[in-house]
């Protein structure tokens, strides 16, 4: 604010004072752009990006507030910092975005027509992000009375032919865990659910970050049934990923659910344009009404050799089919016949091992690094961005390592994973959670432990130095868990 004053005074318009006190945040932005000696009028470019319309007024007020802030600074401290920031020259088209709308993007790519959702933080920034698009990509978003309401609206327009998900939240997605059950055991073509993780149990931290929900999606819902969980560690990956996943939800006829959290649902990142050319929509096994003339009456469930049973999509003449919640026949007539569970129990989860077998190996898992190291960093989720930096730090301190990030955890990659790590020497897990849920996953599927565990759980992200900091701490003094707690 003195800093304003005074600019105002140097400039002779000290009597706008009260126009411009409510903007110190963007004087303290353009001194900050001045300290590191970038092009103002790159500045003032992406100031005026943030109004339009009948804002633009208060867009050149802000750069005008920015310049202030810009000149004291280049006068009063002319070195300014060591580090200096200059625009790279690049032909190359970026945007920045961040994880909700990548999500977004990645929906109206994959043709999503039905979006459902209950406010949450942070998972009500996508849906509105949709809202704001529905004429544009002709997708109805609608606000339920509750997530009960979302995930059983969703299934249903599945089951009617549109591709349709939900997002939520910790607490929301505890609320769906029956509609998830009655989803896969209904076979419906989806819903895709996204689900954002924040800080818990409870309410938690709401406005925080975690990654406490992994095991919890793996085993949500009573009984047993398939599901397909989808672990995106950037913006990048949040949009090809929940591309695949209505390809997937449809192929197999199960609900998918992708996990990300709050860290990555709220952060810019800038990236090259999405690139969507080899982006092939898949609806998987649908039959016309050729299909089915003369063939007698239409099993919506008939036992396959790969589990799937080829569906129609309503309106289909000789298509008709009704679908229940109990267990039920090739038919869906309701059944207790104890062979016919058996058979159903058994194509059903047929189904996983066959996405197991088509999902291609290389969207599973990522690895980064030489094939042989001193130490191999494991994690999932948005610690990637962290890790990937993090490598950095520990290679310049003359300690080799590599990275596997592992993307999918149902079907869980056995065959990768056991590949990578049965031969690591020293293996160091990495998660923004308590007990260290991923560490327990891959002792379940491949029976391997983690030597060391670097964990965080305060609500914080991992930083670059904290993966340095408690990599180092594990190896060169054995703690066999270190606790990390930067704010």
């Amino acid at each position: 604010m003195a800093v304003l004053i005074e600019a105002l005074k140097e400039t002779g318009h000290e009597h706008e004072l009260s126009k411009y006190q409510v903007m110190t945040n963007t004087v303290a932005f353009g001194a900050s752009m001045a300290l590191i000696d970038y092009d103002f009028d790159v500045v003032s470019v992406a100031i005026k990006e943030g109004f339009t319309g009948r804002k633009a007024a208060l867009g050149e007020l802000n750069v005008k507030a920015a310049r202030y802030g810009y000149d004291y600074v280049k006068k009063n401290f002319q070195d300014g910092f060591a580090y200096k920031l200059h625009p790279v020259p690049s032909q190359e088209k970026r945007m920045v975005i961040r994880g909700v709308a990548a999500v977004g993007i990645g929906k109206f790519r994959a043709g999503c027509g039905f979006q459902t959702y209950y406010p949450i933080t942070p998972a009500t920034d996508e849906s509105e992000f949709l809202e704001n698009h529905q004429k544009d990509f002709n997708i109805v978003v609608v606000q339920t009375e509750d997530e009960i309401s979302a995930v059983l609206m969703a299934t249903a327009a599945a089951h009617a032919g549109v591709r349709a998900s939900t997002s939520t939240s910790g607490p929301g997605f505890s609320l769906m865990a029956e509609g998830l059950g009655w989803a896969s055991h209904t076979e419906a073509p989806g819903p895709v659910i996204i689900l954002y993780q924040r800080t818990g149990p409870s309410t938690g931290l709401p406005t925080r970050t975690e990654q406490g929900d992994l095991q919890f999606v793996l085993h949500a819902g009573h009984g047993e049934f398939p599901r397909i969980v989808m672990t995106p560690g950037d913006v990048v990956e949040c949009f090809t990923d929940t591309f695949d996943a209505f390809n997937y939800a449809e192929k197999f006829q199960m609900p998918v659910i992708l996990i990300a959290d709050k860290f990555l649902a709220s952060s810019y990142r800038t990236v090259p344009i999405f690139d969507t050319k080899d982006l092939k929509i898949d609806r998987g096994q649908i039959l016309t009404e050729a299909d089915l003339a003369g063939k007698g009456p239409y099993k919506r469930y008939e036992f396959t050799p790969l589990g799937i049973s080829p569906r129609t999509l309503p309106g289909t003449v000789g298509g008709i089919f009704h679908t229940t919640g109990d267990e039920h026949d090739e038919f869906g007539s309701i059944t207790e016949n104890s062979e016919n569970r058996i058979k159903m129990m058994q194509k059903r989860m047929r189904k996983l091992q066959l996405a197991d077998e088509l999902i291609p190996k290389e969207k599973k898992v990522n690895f980064f690094g030489p094939e042989k190291a001193d130490i191999t960093l494991v994690g999932w989720g948005s610690t990637k961005g962290s890790i990937l930096d993090g490598m950095q730090d520990l290679e310049a301190d003359a300690i080799r390592c590599n990275f596997l990030q592992i993307r999918y955890m149902s079907p869980f990659p056995t065959e990768l994973v056991t590949k990578y790590l049965s031969t690591a020497k020293k293996k160091v897990l990495i998660e923004n959670n308590y007990t260290g849920q991923l560490g327990a996953l891959i002792r379940e599927h491949t029976g391997i432990a983690m030597d060391f565990k670097v964990l965080k759980y305060n609500g914080r992200p991992f930083s670059q130095n904290e993966v340095y900091e408690g990599v180092k701490d594990a190896i060169k003094n054995g703690v066999k868990e270190v606790v990390m707690a930067h704010a």
